[in-house]
């Protein structure tokens, strides 16, 4: 076996959140658990012992947690946790009361604020009498369109606090894609900012408020809160206020939470978008709450009064994931604004200057840093930064080289993998286990993940198919608009009855880790072999000359051809001896068949909101296929650039 880049030493392990949680395990249901492949086969095995064990472990509190835990444990879609329990999510997110930083938030060099668990809980407190008395009451949504900043989360608590549903997207949305979300789910109040700053510019928001608010009629009230202004005028608005006046005629009190089932929705969450309208994903209170708990506190070892970040917009899923810090008891950090802005160093100053403890981000962005030349190693302290989670696309081996090498020796990266569709994480970090160099540490406890070949049969040392063969919490309750619950099923369980099909594409490893090739639905299949794009992406992008790439396969001939599309460097120029340099690379450290039949040089690539390349758009537009949402890319633009090219048309 390969030695590790970071194994935690014995100090580390000992007080760990997991090893307690492990102990009192053991003690709690009288097994011997020695290590942490045998706490993971009983959390799968023992499916309602385990998630009693989280709750109690990990404080989750309710009105009543009923005497069963698991209904219909072995039906996916179908099983039911806790269906006779009562409980509120905002009231797991506010336990805390006192003067120690609940929030601290900055927009770039433009804003900071700071709030304290007692400030938190009484803005949630006014605005939630506010909500209540527009006639917000439990099933009723509410609606972000809104930056990373604190009244984002105080709007989303209280909306979950009257057992209302909360949803989300980020400002620089255009109205279609707007539409297409809320349109859906038909918001009775919408949040908003006046404005947000990106790249040390201010953009006003207003004027696309004021038109979109016109097309949802089931708005009773849009709330302005106050960010690039700190009076924002909001009369060109209709059945506008700002949150100062919407909230000045309440006084705080003890919140007065809606206790609901378990299964009570609690978010609307939204795919890309990219092959059509969003699909609207709609998760449930108890079981965001039991999943992030876990995750937080024994996956990613967060305790009381760590400082927590992911730089994350509203439009992901990792703005839900960050906010749930809260009921670990612990700060939450929010940056809103461009991560280059003024230069790469923007967030690492973050880091030192709240003393963050875990640094969340993407696998793009730690490229870029790696590309940019930054050592943050040498220009920053980073000494209470104790995790890094990394998401978004698979890590490749370099990222890893690059995180131990020039920014912290003594991390632990977690590389992590799961998705909206869930509001959390299938794989991902063992904080008392050793990282290998390119592979997520572990199976969380909970997740009953294999790797399946086409026929269905559990593998190791080959790549298939991300499956999850038992249900667990964060299970949709269900599609918006899907009576039926087909879309639901042709989703997740259409090639693998009773069994979650997620779409990534994986293998486990001889370390016990796994390593993610890409979407199984983006894999490219020349001669019918299998072949993730994310190994295509490693070997290009540690060319010098080249930014980013996106690989397609393109049909050809009966067969189907592999493409790479290029991003190069300012001044590079990619010539016969340049793609000579990227087919040899790829021959070498992957296959023959990964190499590129055709190499073209673009000037964008286009990515979704969140980040993510597009590569099912790009394929379409190649074929000359409509791309049906093209609202739901950042930079739609760039789609324009694929379209009828010549060195596509011929050998």
């Amino acid at each position: 076996m390969v030695e590790p880049l970071w194994t935690p030493s014995a100090d580390k392990i000992a007080n760990a959140n997991l090893t307690a949680f492990r102990a009192a395990v053991e003690d709690q249901w009288a097994v011997t658990l020695p290590d942490y492949a045998a706490l993971h086969d009983f959390s799968i095995t023992e499916m309602e012992k385990f998630w009693v064990s989280v709750r109690d472990f990990c404080g989750a509190v309710a009105e009543s947690w009923g005497d069963r835990v698991l209904i219909d444990g072995d039906k996916m879609p179908g099983a039911k946790f806790f269906p006779d329990a009562r409980m509120n999510f905002a009231e797991n997110m506010l336990k805390r009361r006192d003067d120690g930083p609940a929030l601290i938030f900055q927009a770039e060099d433009k804003v900071r604020r700071e709030l304290s668990w007692r400030e938190l809980y009484d803005a949630v407190s006014r605005l939630a009498q506010a909500l209540r008395d527009l006639g917000v009451g439990p099933g009723d949504r509410c609606a972000g369109f809104i930056p990373n900043m604190p009244d984002a989360i105080i709007a989303m608590l209280a909306t979950t606090s009257l057992g209302a549903v909360w949803t989300s997207c980020s400002p620089d949305f255009g109205e279609r894609g707007v539409l297409d979300r809320f349109g859906q789910v038909e918001p009775v109040v919408l949040f908003t900012a006046d404005g947000y700053f990106y790249n040390g510019r201010s953009h006003d928001s207003r004027d696309r408020v004021a038109s979109f608010a016109t097309q949802l009629p089931s708005l009773r009230k849009v709330i302005v809160c106050p960010l690039v202004d700190d009076d924002p005028d909001v009369s060109t608005i209709p059945n506008a206020v700002t949150l100062r006046d919407v909230t000045a005629p309440y006084t705080a009190t003890d919140i007065d939470f809606e206790q609901m089932p378990f299964d009570a929705p609690v978010y609307i969450m939204y795919s890309s978008g990219t092959t059509g309208k969003p699909k609207c994903i709609v998760h449930g209170a108890g079981g965001v709450l039991l999943m992030h708990l876990k995750e937080h506190v024994l996956h990613c070892d967060i305790k009381p009064d760590d400082r927590v970040f992911y730089f994350t917009t509203c439009g992901w899923m990792m703005w839900n994931w960050l906010v749930s810090g809260l009921a670990a008891r612990a700060t939450v950090l929010l940056y809103d604004g461009s991560p280059f802005y003024p230069d790469g160093n923007v967030l690492f100053d973050f880091a030192d200057a709240t003393k963050m403890t875990l640094f969340g981000t993407s696998a793009k962005y730690i490229d870029a840093l790696a590309k940019a030349g930054l050592r943050p190693m040498e220009t920053h302290d980073l000494s209470s930064v104790r995790t890094m989670t990394s998401t978004g696309s698979p890590l490749a081996a370099e990222g890893f080289d690059y995180v131990y090498d020039h920014v912290k020796k003594d991390i632990c990266l977690s590389s992590i993998a799961g998705g909206t569709d869930i509001v959390g994480c299938f794989l991902g970090g063992n904080p008392v286990g050793p990282v290998h160099r390119g592979e997520i540490q572990a199976r969380l406890l909970g997740m009953a993940v294999e790797v399946f070949d086409d026929d269905g049969n559990a593998v190791r040392g080959d790549k298939g198919e991300l499956v999850c063969v038992k249900p667990f919490p964060t299970m949709p309750l269900y599609f918006w608009d899907d009576a039926s619950g087909a879309r639901y099923h042709d989703a997740y369980f259409d090639k693998f009855p009773n069994i979650w099909r997620h779409g990534d594409f994986l293998e486990l490893t001889e370390n016990g880790g796994y390593v993610i090739y890409g979407r199984s639905d983006a894999t490219l299949n020349p001669g019918g072999v299998r072949i993730g794009t994310a190994e295509i992406y490693r070997q290009v992008e540690q060319l010098d000359e080249i930014v980013e790439g996106l690989v397609i396969g393109q049909d050809w001939d009966n067969d189907t051809r592999v493409v790479l599309f290029a991003v190069l460097r300012d001044g590079a120029v990619l010539d016969d001896g340049l793609r000579d340099r990227i087919r040899k690379r790829i021959r070498q450290n992957c296959t023959p068949r990964h190499v590129p039949a055709k190499i073209v040089q673009v000037a964008d690539i286009p990515r979704t909101r969140s980040g993510k390349i597009t590569e099912l758009a790009v394929r379409d537009v190649v074929h000359g296929r409509a791309v049906k949402n093209q609202e739901a890319l950042a930079n739609p633009e760039a789609l324009d650039l694929y379209s009828d090219l010549p060195e596509l048309q011929t050998v």
